[in-house]
């Protein structure tokens, strides 16, 4: 066989290992996305495996240690859930947008909610969970202050006091043990933040 057309063949053996390759990466990592968004809030290795149709080596060839694998997850979460905060504030009195931030943030946690319990759960033993934990906080917080920028001038603790309110953890509180439904978890939150912001709303 002449030489040129042995490089071929091996360029086209290549190639084809390497879309295997890749379309395994794509199936376990779409496999984690999958068992954690349906409620299996600590996926093994072999949860992982076996929803992805792969052995159990193919998911530690791609992924060093299951942190990593977490960090794939994490990018499309990140992906389709960060827009929804990264929006421009709505305009308006302070009451307004309280109210846009309260649908802002039900919508944000609705959408994270499997994730972020997951991660919960697991941060304990992940830097990178740990991480992102922090990041979230920050962000939030961030958050809070660019939708009501009159905070910068209230004591600390109302600040405090309504970060708090309106974090995942509260929500998550709503939702999961105290069993609200989704509107009614958002009417208890916003009827607590009103509450709290009275003295800036009068």
């Amino acid at each position: 066989m002449p030489r040129n057309r042995t490089a071929q063949s091996g360029a086209r053996s290549l190639d084809g290992r390497q879309r295997r390759s890749e379309r395994s990466r794509e199936a376990i990592v779409q496999a984690l996305f999958d068992l954690v968004g349906s409620g299996v809030l600590q996926p093994t290795a072999q949860q992982v495996a076996e929803t992805a149709g792969v052995g159990i080596r193919s998911v530690f060839r791609h992924f060093a240690d299951m942190d990593s694998l977490f960090a794939e997850m994490n990018a499309r979460i990140q992906a389709t859930a960060v827009p929804i905060l990264r929006a421009d504030p709505t305009p308006g009195s302070v009451d307004a947008r309280v109210r846009a931030l309260a649908e802002r943030r039900v919508d944000f946690f609705e959408r994270i909610g499997p994730y972020k319990r997951s991660a919960t759960v697991q941060r304990w033993r992940s830097p990178f969970l740990q991480r992102q934990h922090g990041k979230l906080v920050r962000g939030l917080r961030g958050d809070l202050l660019r939708w009501l920028p009159e905070l910068e001038r209230t004591p600390d603790d109302l600040v405090d006091a309504l970060d708090c309110l309106l974090s995942f953890e509260t929500w998550d509180r709503l939702r999961t043990d105290q069993r609200l439904g989704r509107d009614r978890a958002r009417d208890a939150m916003l009827r607590a933040a009103l509450a709290l912001l009275a003295p800036i709303t009068e």
